[in-house]
């Protein structure tokens, strides 16, 4: 029976690298998203095209009720991982209440209720991988709902993986500058990339390739892998 995992936002961005991977790697991939379905119809392809099973999934993940319903009709589950997040800018005196909880509501409470959820699913053993950011051990003052939420959900994964051992262990994947977006403006991304010692942004398959690792070492539980090319450093 081939091997289960849900990614959540996998339409676009580092999810879509993970359930590539994943699908790579021989599992058939629960592939959720939010409101980016024609971008989670293309990695559904992508993903079919390697002779993968794809089921999608869409579902707020700040809504527990959907969250419940994500996973209601199936009955094993073999990995999780968790990448779905919200960045929203501001600083501390001009952040909204909105986007303060909707970023914690989608970057540590639905991994905390998936991860529950899943367990639940993993009666074979199983992985689940919290994707966090090197943000998690900054001071990042521009956006302090993401960071506070990241180095939360760091917290969570240690308490995780020492609640669900050992059938199941529990990690996570701290990437440094990756994908250039439009929340970082170019000229703040050229500054921000000219100051990590490696002097260039990490490559997909960088941060898919500690996925790979954790997938294949079984011994390795409550850890995060930091892959920022030694931005942590400054």
């Amino acid at each position: 029976m081939s091997k289960l995992a849900l990614v959540t936002g996998a339409a676009h961005r580092l999810g879509k690298a993970f359930a590539l991977t994943l699908a790579r790697r021989g599992y058939d991939i629960l592939l959720h998203y939010h409101h980016s379905q024609d971008a989670a119809l293309q990695t559904k392809a992508e993903i079919e095209s390697v002779s993968r099973r794809v089921i999608l999934a869409q579902a707020d993940l700040t809504d527990p009720a959907q969250i419940r319903s994500l996973l209601s009709t199936f009955q094993s589950l073999d990995v999780l991982v968790n990448s779905a997040a919200f960045m929203p800018g501001g600083k501390v005196d001009s952040l909204s209440l909105e986007n303060w909880d909707a970023s914690l509501d989608l970057n540590l409470r639905a991994p905390f209720l998936l991860s529950q959820e899943c367990a639940k699913k993993m009666t074979a053993g199983g992985l689940i991988v919290n994707i966090t950011d090197v943000g998690a051990q900054k001071a990042w003052s521009r956006y302090p709902s993401y960071t506070v939420s990241k180095a939360a959900l760091e917290s969570l994964t240690r308490i995780l993986a020492r609640a669900l051992a050992p059938e199941i262990r529990v990690n996570a994947i701290a990437p440094g500058f990756v994908l250039q977006s439009g929340i970082v403006p170019a000229e703040e991304w050229e500054r921000l990339v000219k100051r990590i010692p490696l002097k260039r942004p990490a490559r997909t398959e960088e941060v898919t390739s500690a996925l790979e690792f954790l997938l294949q070492n079984e011994y390795i539980t409550g850890q995060t892998i930091v892959v920022d090319g030694g931005y942590s450093l400054v």
